[in-house]
């Protein structure tokens, strides 16, 4: 229901970087709320129950309500305008709030790994009690709750940060329910577990910290577009009239709804230059307005009706793929001069390729060499700056 409330309150198309920012707000406000409420009540129950793994658990609840602000304070910068010294937006506050919360759970789990270790060298035994009862088990239903929530929201907007906050809530639901087991079993066994299980707690969030470091710190370092997106953009310009390939994609980020991207484009070099440039823009102007994705095209225009390029190109191809099955070749052309005629394209190289580029040219050229000796080669080797499909 608070999800509908939400939905009928910010209206609008998600898509949209107004709506988008009002939906993380209103997730983060109800994290906020929710972990401050589980802080407190762990806490109080932890402290009359002598449990340092109820506190631990505690003390995890307040983290996630500081991470819940910290996100609310990455919206609210996200969502400043462009300026002069920002052009592109300021949606990588998103990335660095999320970035601030990872250090404080490392910080934290630090911090309770040394209290739990305290306890494991001096235990004490635990009171159970039905408020103790209550209150966790009361935890792993708001937390399941929680978890849910973030993740509908998240995929709605396509948040990395309300993603990462739906697997902690989840991850809370385990560390919880571990705790409530090791309390109760340790009431009728005798067994003081309470300090191994808050340093199991301890550790789960270090773990989760780490984790949450690499997430954040991904899309700041600069990561390929997923494998989808990159489908579904060659999908959507494969579909205008004379578009015949694509290749060199380039997505930049610079915050969720904030993407950037340039590709070559191949078209027929016989049609008229003003047709495929009036084409090529009303491409860009259909991203922008569908996609909400500034696309610049660059223009390769492809010849059709020469056999002699055509063979050079399957040529080429094959002696790529020779090399590793997911080499590529492109904007190939024949350049002829009035002393040397000279092949000339691009050859996309994989990252786990393990010979040196000096021989991959070597071995392209003796290729192309033995079927026609009269042609030099112009190589030029790239990596690639999208996910490639597996061979």
């Amino acid at each position: 229901m608070l999800e509908k409330w939400i939905e009928r309150s910010v209206g609008g198309d998600v898509r949209e970087e107004r709506v988008r920012l009002q939906y993380g707000r209103a997730a983060s406000i109800v994290g906020v709320g929710a972990n401050a409420l589980l802080f407190a009540l762990k806490l109080l129950v932890g402290t009359v129950s002598g449990s340092v793994a109820i506190t631990a658990d505690a003390v995890n609840n307040l983290s996630d309500a500081s991470s819940s602000v910290v996100s609310l304070l990455g919206f609210k910068l996200a969502d400043k305008p462009a300026d002069e010294d920002h052009p592109y937006g300021h949606g990588r506050f998103e990335y660095l709030s999320g970035l601030m919360v990872a250090v404080m759970i490392l910080v934290i789990g630090v911090e309770l790994m040394k209290s739990s270790m305290e306890k494991i060298l001096h235990p004490e035994q635990v009171t159970l009690s039905a408020a103790l009862v209550v209150v966790l088990a009361g935890s792993i239903l708001v937390k399941m709750w929680l978890a849910s929530f973030n993740r509908r929201i998240g995929k709605k907007i396509g948040s990395q940060t309300l993603a990462a906050t739906a697997d902690d809530s989840r991850n809370d639901v385990i560390a919880t329910t571990a705790v409530l087991l090791s309390t109760v079993i340790g009431h009728f066994t005798g067994w003081m577990l309470d300090g191994w299980m808050g340093a199991a707690v301890a550790a789960f969030i270090l773990v989760s910290g780490f984790g949450l470091v690499k997430e954040t710190l991904d899309p700041m370092l600069g990561t390929p577009p997923s494998r989808e997106q990159v489908e579904a953009i060659r999908r959507k310009l494969m579909s205008y009239p004379g578009v015949l390939g694509t290749h060199d994609l380039m997505v930049h980020d610079y915050g969720p709804g904030r993407q950037y991207a340039s590709v070559h484009l191949e078209m027929d070099a016989a049609l008229d230059p003003l047709v495929s440039h009036d084409m090529i823009d009303s491409i860009e102007r259909d991203f922008l307005a569908q996609e909400q994705l500034n696309l610049v095209i660059h223009y390769d225009p492809v010849t059709l009706d020469d056999p002699r390029e055509s063979e050079l190109r399957v040529l080429a191809q094959r002696a790529a793929e020779e090399i590793h099955p997911r080499m590529s070749i492109h904007d190939l052309r024949i350049v002829r001069g009035s002393k040397q005629t000279k092949v000339v394209f691009d050859c996309v190289l994989p990252y786990d390729l393990t010979i040196s580029s000096r021989e991959v040219r070597m071995r392209i050229e003796q290729a192309m060499h033995e079927k026609h000796p009269e042609y030099d080669c112009v190589i030029t080797l790239e990596h690639g700056f999208i996910h490639q499909n597996k061979a």
